[in-house]
């Protein structure tokens, strides 16, 4: 690895001593009635092709548009604006943006790589911008999607979050961060928490692509995509260097949350960069205090005298072990040696504390608990990224980007059950190599051709020691992965045309091929194969269509394919999921594959209503799942001291899922607005005998409803979360005997109830450089769960954040 960083580097210096000088330029966005400064007002220009965000103060870098005829300048709740480069130096490179009550469109890159109008897109795609995080405070980048009323989040302990989308999680969804593919080969089909790895405070802008994504980015976007794009460094607009950048401090009471964050911005005319660094510990999360009374936290484990002991909690209303603490560094550089060239590195760094499975807490067996520990050990997560931007006059593209990367990923898992003294230490390293190629070309006045290829590479290495927790001694154990390495290789090609002022259709084809080798330890469990490989190839595309009958009013239609193939979670893995039950490896597994259809319909009424709808059906095929397996003839085996039901990942199943998502914009009286958002998803899957059970990771209906108020230095928010129950028939039969992370019925069942929360945020700008914020989260001190979950969620919270700017 030392080896390929060195080389990164010496393509990142060399392509900075072949600059030549230039002269950038700046403009700034404010707000037309209060002369506010503009966050994330998006600038356009279509020849030459740039695109450029502004920041904090309003500030967007517009060199690369230099002469161009025509500027379309963008932002949400603002009317768009159109100028020349020529007319934007002559208003002294300020632009003044009017209120207005709703647009249709907004500038989003998660569809094609590239920034485009959501309104050429004949898919869903939801933003969330900084200012919203700003308001809202979201403890992890979690909780910055499920407060978005788009996206259900899972938490089976505080330090995590698993994303539902549309039916579909974990390694069924696709993270991309600046543009870099997170997903490795050990991420799992149970609930994943990898997104937690990113830092709320260094995210420029969130975008959720809702459906099959696997055109553009290849396998696991089947259900969705969730791209998080990071803090951009600025330049300066003259000569004289700028510096900005902000401090926060956060506290909230329901976990003690402490959070200090930093970042800073230098920038010269051709070159600049940005520093962010925060670090966060959160104390025992507290439930609320209205609710079902088997999510009490009524015991916990003590090891008192050489003996383990189940301790009785003096505050049940505290989940007992669930804090942690994490570090989060970014540094980017960004030099632009002339307008047709834009290079970027950027370094990422997280890293958590241990912090407990907190479901696994909860499991008892005879009356005593399963497990003494059961945690996992630091996540860490590193990523070099290094991306050149060029635009040209030639034949082969008007736009290229090239984005190479290199992320390490490792993290463990601490086991041991109770009054046993030996603890099991399970470690995983991944290292993950991308290459990324992206082109844009017109064609003609009305066409444009997106077209790359993409190459990926993992490296697995896993580890097991069992220690004696008195003498700490170590002697090898099992791992949970064999030593893997994964591979993919593509090429694609979309196309758009625009037929009309109010018809475009896209379509689009990618061919992947994917490998993967895996080498087998037998020395702990007689396997009757010591090496795999697969080989597959898988052809996917999308077709759909945006048809626009008058400029208020938006149909779109989407028909698309996507895959998934199996990793080396699916096909390595050795681990129990649940207590009894093991699974093993499995070298026999083809990829899945989705079909989906999507009509989307958008409408503005006037200048006070916006409405949007979502239909969707979506067909999984080949799926990989979790069933009952014989490993060397057995249909049982002992696993970590327990006798356990062999499983394994097999294809084999067939899952269906159809849904609606709606929202609504309503403009009240005296300043006021009203959002709301609502999201209903069903999904079933075939089980080993033809029958059907509903599926695990499509959650009961949910959504939110905001009512804000703002002006140029207060704002203020108060809004309601909400979702409905799962009764126990409506359950999926796997979660059917999880009753340590359910409500219990009437009936004595398990169930998850719904549940809703009020909540209050305010803001209010002190100076120029200070500003207040404050909120009071869960008010009526809900006690809930959110469906599968095995933590139980905040209480009543008060929450007050300070930042000061420069």
């Amino acid at each position: 690895m030392l080896e390929i960083g060195r080389y990164i580097s010496f393509i990142f210096i060399s392509l900075i001593l072949l600059v030549i000088p230039a002269v950038g330029q700046e403009v700034q966005v404010t707000n037309v009635l209060t002369g506010e400064p503009l966050l994330n007002a998006t600038l356009y220009s279509e020849k030459p092709r740039s695109i450029a965000t502004s920041n904090g103060n309003g500030i967007a870098y517009i060199g690369a548009m230099k002469g161009s005829e025509r500027i379309e300048i963008r932002m949400m709740g603002y009317r768009t604006e159109y100028r020349s480069y020529a007319m934007i130096e002559a208003d002294s490179f300020r632009v003044m943006l009017l209120p207005v009550s709703f647009n249709l469109d907004k500038i989003v890159v998660s569809a094609s790589r590239w920034s485009q109008s959501s309104g050429d897109i004949p898919a869903r795609v939801s933003t969330i911008g900084s200012d919203r995080v700003a308001m809202l405070n979201p403890q992890s980048a979690a909780d910055l999607l499920a407060v978005s009323g788009k996206v259900f989040v899972q938490k089976s302990q505080q330090g995590g979050g698993s994303p539902m989308i549309r039916g579909f999680s974990s390694n069924r969804l696709l993270y991309t961060v600046d543009g870099v593919r997170m997903n490795t080969a050990i991420f799992r089909s149970g609930n994943l928490h990898n997104v937690i790895s990113l830092d709320p405070f260094a995210i420029e802008n969130t975008e959720v692509y809702f459906g099959p994504g696997s055109v553009i980015y290849g396998s696991d976007a089947i259900g969705g995509v969730m791209s998080f794009q990071t803090l951009t460094p600025t330049f300066s607009r003259d000569s004289t260097p700028v510096v900005s950048g902000r401090g926060v401090g956060r506290y909230a009471s329901a976990n003690n949350e402490i959070t200090a964050h930093y970042d800073v911005n230098v920038g010269w005319k051709r070159f600049a960069m940005v520093t962010s660094i925060t670090t966060s510990d959160f104390s025992d999360l507290r439930m609320g205090r209205h609710g079902p009374d088997e999510y009490l936290r009524t015991f916990f484990v003590q090891r008192i005298d050489s003996v383990d002991v189940m301790t009785e909690n003096s505050d049940p209303l505290v989940q007992t072990p669930s804090g942690y603490s994490q570090m989060n560094i970014m540094q980017k550089l960004r030099f632009m040696p002339t307008n047709a060239w834009d290079i970027q590195y950027g370094f990422h760094f997280s890293e958590t504390s241990h912090f407990s499975r907190y479901d696994r807490h909860l499991a008892v067996r005879d009356n005593q608990p399963r497990f003494a520990e059961w945690s996992y050990g630091p996540q860490k997560w590193l990523m070099h990224n290094l991306s050149v931007y060029h635009t040209s006059d030639g034949a082969a593209f008007d736009q290229m980007n090239i984005r190479l990367a290199w992320q390490e990923f490792e993290e463990s898992r601490i086991t041991r059950r109770f009054n046993d003294l030996n603890r099991t230490i399970r470690t995983e390293n991944v290292t993950a190599l991308s290459a990324n190629m992206d082109f844009i070309r017109s064609v003609g006045s009305s066409g444009r051709i997106y077209y790359g290829v993409e190459a990926i590479h993992n490296d697995v290495s896993s580890m097991g020691i069992m220690q004696d927790i008195v003498t700490v001694e170590n002697i090898p154990a099992a791992p949970r992965y064999p030593m893997a390495s994964w591979s993919s290789a593509a090429i694609y090609v979309t196309g758009q045309w625009r037929f009309s002022d109010q018809l475009l259709v896209q379509g689009g084809i990618r061919q992947s091929h994917f490998s993967m080798d895996a080498r087998f330890d037998t020395t702990f469990h007689p396997l009757p194969f010591t090496n795999a490989s697969v080989q597959n190839g898988s052809l996917t595309g999308s077709a759909g269509l945006v048809y626009r009958p008058t400029h208020n009013w938006v149909i779109s239609a989407n028909l698309a394919t996507g895959f998934r193939a199996p990793n080396v979670d699916d096909m390595g893995k050795l681990f129990d999921p649940v207590p009894g039950v093991v699974v093993v490896p499995n070298p026999n597994l083809l990829a899945e594959y989705v079909y989906s259809a999507d009509l989307e319909l958008a409408r503005v009424f006037g200048q006070f209503l916006k409405l949007d709808l979502s239909i969707y059906y979506t067909l999984l095929d080949n799926v990989l799942v979790r069933r009952d397996y014989t490993f060397n003839g057995l249909d049982s085996m002992m696993y970590d001291g327990e006798m356990s039901r062999v499983q394994a990942i097999q294809n084999g199943a067939v899952a269906r899922v159809g849904g609606v998502q709606a929202g609504m914009e309503l403009k009240l009286p005296a300043g006021f607005r009203f959002i709301a958002d609502i999201n209903y998803q069903k999904g079933v899957e075939e089980l080993d005998d033809g029958t059907t059970s509903p599926s695990r990771h499509a959650p009961p209906w949910f959504g939110n409803g905001r009512l804000m108020w703002s002006n140029s230095v207060l704002k203020l928010e108060f809004y309601s979360m909400f979702s409905g129950a799962k009764s126990f028939e409506q359950l999926p039969f796997e979660e059917r005997d999880k009753t340590d992370l359910y409500a219990i019925d009437n009936n004595g069942n398990p169930w998850s109830p719904g549940w809703y929360t009020l909540n209050f945020n305010a803001s209010q700008k002190i100076t120029d450089h200070f500003t207040l914020s404050a909120g009071i989260l869960n008010i009526t001190d809900q006690r809930y769960r959110t469906y599968s979950s095995g933590i139980t969620a905040p209480g009543r919270s008060f929450i007050i954040s300070f930042t000061a700017s420069m």
